[in-house]
């Protein structure tokens, strides 16, 4: 009896302490983080394809290729785990790999404003429009993120909550800014065998 008391009453105090609203919270950036990395990763499997169409019209612009796939790498050679959102070093190297991709990437969309038969080609277009959704996708699975780790940290920082945090070491979790950008994945699948003139009909079909 004493001990059905006993556990009832700490459950009750830990309860009162806010201990219940750090599960939900965290969990709700678990949930939230792994939206993120999804979309991210839906983002970059789509390079690949958009590389080699682009280079069926454009096969001498090596150098953008080759930034893209590089900074693709960069961003497959972090681990993109849930624990990294407790990391805040791992996830500002993170942040900072998706904006070297997002600058690669709109580096790539802007040859196509040369090759008037790449934009015309009806796979590049698809594959835009593929990207445009997928980045619209990302920046609402960012903002959840956002506004999850916005509550969780403000219930960090409350009292009595904060009390909690630092017995069960609860501790802030680092978050996107405005300048920070995207993205995901292994290194791209890449060929650079062969050249195609420009204007030439796309190999990558």
């Amino acid at each position: 009896m004493l001990r059905w008391l006993w556990v009832s009453l700490l459950a009750l105090s830990l309860s009162g302490c806010g201990y219940n609203t750090f599960q939900t919270a965290d969990e709700n950036i678990k949930a939230s983080w792994a939206e993120v990395l999804n979309q991210y990763q839906r983002r970059a499997d789509l390079v690949p394809n958009l590389v080699n169409v682009v280079k069926g019209y454009a096969a001498h612009e090596k150098d953008v290729f080759t930034a893209v796939t590089e900074a693709r790498a960069r961003v497959g050679a972090i681990q993109a785990t849930p624990e990294l959102v407790n990391d805040e070093a791992a996830f500002q190297k993170f942040i900072a790999a998706q904006g070297e991709l997002t600058g690669a990437i709109s580096r790539l969309l802007l040859v196509a404003e040369n090759y008037p038969q790449l934009k015309a080609d009806s796979l590049f277009r698809d594959l835009q429009a593929q990207l445009e959704g997928t980045e619209n996708r990302i920046a609402v699975a960012r903002n959840r993120y956002i506004e999850a780790v916005k509550t969780y940290n403000v219930t960090v920082r409350s009292f009595p909550s904060n009390l909690t945090a630092m017995v069960f070491g609860y501790k802030l979790k680092p978050s996107f800014t405005v300048e920070n950008e995207k993205a995901v994945a292994v290194p791209p699948k890449v060929d650079f065998g062969g050249t195609v003139p420009a204007g030439a009909p796309s190999a990558a079909r």
